[in-house]
C-alpha cells in the first residue's frame, strides 16, 4: 500500500469517528488558485450577460468582492502573483518588479527557449507552505504561460511548476527538477500547440454583441488593428506568437488538467493545491487596450476556458471538497490616445530621460560610472557609497533630480522614500509606495505621473501605477465554506491568501499583512497560539 493510499484509508477511518472528534466541515481536498492576468473587475459587470462558463458560475455561486485592491504601487505581474497567494505586500515578500522577479541565470530551463528562473528573490512563505506545514503529504501543481505566473503563486516551494517554453512545450527550471516527469513529456509530445498554426482568431459572437469599434488606429501599435487575426503557419514564429492569442489559455488549461490526472491531485485525504495563471488577457490588453473589441472577446473566451477547467475538476473529483479563489495580478490604464484629445503623439506622456541623462552625465564628469544611478519602472536607486567615495553628496544629488522631475509636464509627485512612512497615513498613493518597497532596496525616489499618463517610450496599453485603474482587481471565492453573494466593502489583495487558509483550515505560520474575509465564510476560522496575527 502506498503512503497516499494509507492516508486515504486513515481518512476513511476518521470519517467514522464520533462527530465530536472531527471538524464540523471536512477539509477541502483541492484548493484551486486562479489568477487572470490583467483582469479588471468592471469587465465582469459589463459582460456578465454574455458569460456562459466559469466566470458565470463564479459570479452566481461564489462570493464576489467588487472593491478589492492591491495596496502596493508597483502593479505588475510578478508582485501581483506573489501578493495574492502569500498574504503579504512586496515590502515583505520582496518581489517588487517584473525585472526583479524570477529571472535567475543560475537555474536554466530544462528545455525550451527563455532565460533561467526561480523564486530566489521571494521572501517568507505562501499559502501552500501553510497547507504543507499541516500535512507533509500535500502536493501542488502550478501552470502558466509565464514563468513568474507559474512560480510565484507557490512561493519557494519545490513542487511541480511549469510554464510555456515558447516552442510549443511546457518547461521548468533546474530549481525544480533536472528532467521533466513522464506525464509532462507525454503532454509535450502531443504537440497540442501545433493545431493552432494557421488558425484565425475571429469573434465568438455576432458583431452586434460588441459595442467597441474594431478599427482604432492606435491599437496594436497601428498594425493588425481589426479582426480577423490569423496566426502564422511557420512553426517557430507561430508557436512563439501563440502567447498573444486566446488559444494559449486553452493550452494552459489542458496542461493543468493533465497534471491533475497524472498526479492524482485532489483525491484526498490531504489538501492539494492547483495554481493556474491565465496570461492571454494581459497580452491582448497590452496590444489592443482595455476598450477594444479584442479584449472584450478575449474575456468571453476566458469565461469559457474557466468553465472547462471547473467542469472538468468537478467531473474528476468530489465537487463538495474543492475550493476556488480567483484574483488578478493588476488592472490596466487605457492608452493616452484614448484619454487625451488631439493628435500630438507625445500627449499624455512624460519623458524623464533628459533629467536622468543629465544627472548621469554630471556623475560621469566627476568620475562616477553611470550605473551608480539606476532609474527603472519609476524608481530611482542611488549607490550612496560610490558617490561618497568620489566626494559627492548623495542627498544633494537626489534633491536636484527630484526638483527637475517635478517640473516635467504630467508629473504628479516625486516621493522621497524616506518620507513614505510619515505620509502613508493620509496619502493613499504614498501608502501604496510604502507597501511596495522593502527597506533594503535602497530606493531614493518613487516617481508618480498624473493619472492616465504614460512614460514617453511606452507605445502599448500598460499598468504599473499606484492608481485604482491598475490596482483594482476582482476577487472571488467558491466552494464549501463560502457564503455566495456580492460584497461591496473595500478589501485588499493580501486578504485572499488568509481567506483561503481559513477555508483550508490552516494557519499562517508567520506574520502576514492580510486577514481572512470572514463575512464570506460560513464558519469562522479558529485562532490558535500558532497565529502571529495580521500585520496592518
Amino acid at each position: 500500500m502506498t503512503l497516499r493510499a494509507l492516508r486515504a484509508a486513515l481518512g476513511a477511518f476518521a470519517v467514522a469517528l464520533p462527530a465530536t472528534l472531527v471538524a464540523q466541515q471536512p477539509k477541502p481536498t483541492l484548493v484551486v488558485q486562479i489568477t487572470i492576468d490583467q483582469l479588471r473587475p468592471d469587465y465582469l459587470d459589463k459582460w456578465a450577460p454574455q458569460f456562459t462558463g466559469g466566470l458565470k458560475r463564479l459570479l452566481q455561486q461564489g462570493a464576489f468582492f467588487t472593491q478589492a485592491y492591491h495596496e502596493h504601487a508597483t502593479t505588475e505581474t510578478a508582485p501581483g502573483h506573489a501578493t495574492l497567494w502569500s498574504g503579504r505586500t512586496p515590502s515583505h515578500h520582496g518581489i517588487v518588479l517584473n525585472v526583479r522577479g524570477v529571472a535567475d541565470a543560475q537555474m536554466p530551463l530544462v528545455l525550451g527557449r527563455g532565460g533561467g528562473a526561480s523564486p530566489w528573490r521571494f521572501r517568507g512563505s505562501a499559502l501552500f507552505d501553510w497547507i504543507r506545514a499541516r500535512d507533509q503529504f500535500s502536493r501542488a501543481l502550478s501552470v502558466s504561460r509565464k514563468d513568474r505566473g507559474a512560480i510565484l503563486p507557490l512561493g519557494k516551494a519545490k513542487q511541480q511548476v511549469y510554464w510555456y517554453g515558447l516552442d510549443g512545450r511546457f518547461t521548468t527550471s533546474r530549481y525544480y527538477a533536472d528532467t521533466l516527469p513522464g506525464w509532462v513529456q507525454q503532454f509535450n509530445a502531443r504537440d497540442l500547440g501545433a493545431q493552432y498554426l494557421g488558425k484565425t482568431w475571429t469573434p465568438l459572437l455576432a458583431d452586434a454583441e460588441y459595442p467597441e469599434k474594431d478599427s482604432v488606429s492606435f491599437e496594436h501599435e497601428g498594425t493588425n488593428i481589426a479582426f480577423p487575426h490569423p496566426l502564422v503557419t511557420d512553426r517557430r514564429r507561430g508557436l512563439d506568437s501563440l502567447t498573444a492569442y486566446p488559444w494559449m489559455d486553452e493550452l494552459t488549461v489542458d496542461m493543468a488538467l493533465a497534471g491533475v490526472v497524472a498526479m492524482d491531485l485532489g483525491k484526498g485525504p490531504t489538501t492539494d493545491v492547483l495554481a493556474v495563471s491565465l496570461s492571454t488577457t494581459d497580452a491582448v490588453g497590452h496590444a489592443w487596450g482595455p476598450d477594444s473589441k479584442e479584449l472584450h472577446d478575449q474575456v468571453l473566451r476566458v469565461d469559457r476556458a474557466l468553465g472547462r477547467l471547473i467542469d472538468s475538476l468537478y467531473t474528476l473529483r468530489d465537487s463538495s471538497r474543492i475550493v476556488f479563489a480567483l484574483g488578478s495580478d493588476h488592472g490596466v490604464t487605457p492608452m493616452p490616445e484614448a484619454q487625451f484629445p488631439g493628435t500630438d503623439p507625445r500627449r499624455g506622456r512624460v519623458d524623464v530621460r533628459p533629467v536622468i541623462d543629465a544627472a548621469r552625465s554630471a556623475l560621469v564628469a566627476r568620475g562616477v560610472e553611470t550605473d551608480a544611478l539606476t532609474y527603472t519602472d519609476e524608481l530611482l536607486i542611488v549607490d550612496r557609497p560610490r558617490l561618497a567615495a568620489s566626494g559627492i553628496n548623495a542627498d544633494s544629488t537626489v534633491t536636484s533630480i527630484r526638483n527637475a522631475l517635478l517640473k516635467l509636464p504630467g508629473m504628479a509627485n516625486v516621493y522621497r522614500v524616506r518620507d513614505l512612512p510619515r505620509l502613508a497615513a493620509t496619502d493613499k498613493l504614498a501608502r501604496r509606495w510604502r507597501n511596495a518597497l522593502p527597506a533594503d532596496m535602497q530606493v531614493e525616489l518613487a516617481v508618480t505621473f498624473k493619472q492616465g499618463y504614460y512614460a514617453q517610450t511606452t507605445t502599448y496599453a500598460s499598468h504599473g501605477t499606484p492608481y485604482d485603474l491598475d490596482a483594482h482587481i476582482p476577487v472571488l471565492f467558491m466552494g464549501p465554506g463560502v457564503k455566495p453573494g456580492r460584497y461591496t466593502m473595500p478589501v485588499r489583495s493580501v486578504d485572499v491568501a488568509p481567506t483561503l487558509a481559513a477555508l483550508a483550515q490552516v494557519i499562517p505560520f508567520e506574520a502576514i499583512d492580510g486577514k481572512a474575509l470572514t463575512q464570506a465564510l460560513t464558519h469562522q476560522p479558529k485562532s490558535t497560539d500558532r497565529t502571529k496575527g495580521s500585520r496592518r
